[in-house]
């Protein structure tokens, strides 16, 4: 618990933590579709809700949830989404890290990096690509922070365009974006990338109705 990145971590909660007592009850929060609004059809995939059980629920805190799969005709492997969507975070209701909830489900983390991916509008976004397993199952992840028309892969920057946002803005809403797809052990990783990326870039360019900027 001495590494630097734990202190890190502890020293941006305790400065958000300040930063949103010190300002009180003012939140701004913006209106926006729910969740549920989500398209299930989005390009060639269409999609399925997926229950979140009640204990996950009580562990992400108070905010608006989506698990859902999408699924391509003539292929059998989905596309996994996840939004959480806070419309304030105070003390003990904010973003979880998947650094964090994926080793504590029992995943580990083969790879990791920050890249710049392109929406189907040509925007770039930043976002984290990972490639996780749990014994033979293997998973390309992309995950991102997302907040007032930011996109963040890094939880520290996250965190720090959050404080300040809340002094400048006084907006503390935010989402995190997890889109996964399994990899088969026939196909390798790279048509695993090629199928989340292109899922991803028909997707973000419909998340501002959903996460306000």
């Amino acid at each position: 618990m001495n590494s630097p990145r734990f202190w890190t971590v502890v020293a941006l909660l305790a400065g958000t933590a300040l930063v949103l007592s010190a300002r009180g009850n003012s939140d701004l929060i913006p209106s926006s579709e729910p969740l549920a609004q989500v398209p299930r059809t989005i390009a060639e995939w269409s999609g399925t809700d997926l229950q979140i059980d009640r204990q996950t629920r009580a562990l992400l805190g108070t905010g608006d949830f989506l698990s859902r799969a999408y699924f391509q005709d003539g292929n059998p492997l989905p596309i996994g989404l996840f939004i959480a969507y806070f419309p304030t975070q105070r003390t003990g209701v904010s973003i979880h890290s998947p650094k964090n909830c994926l080793p504590g489900a029992g995943w580990t983390f083969e790879s990791s990096k920050y890249v710049d991916l392109n929406d189907a509008n040509g925007k770039p976004h930043q976002v984290g690509e990972y490639i996780v397993a749990l014994g033979d199952n293997r998973q390309f992840v992309i995950y991102w922070y997302q907040a007032h028309g930011r996109s963040v892969a890094n939880e520290y920057l996250a965190k720090t365009y959050m404080a300040a946002d809340a002094m400048r803005m006084h907006r503390t809403d935010g989402a995190l974006v997890r889109v996964t797809t399994p990899i088969d052990p026939t196909e390798g990783t790279l048509p695993a990338r090629d199928r989340v990326e292109a899922f991803t870039r028909q997707l973000v360019p419909m998340l501002p109705r959903f996460i306000p900027d």
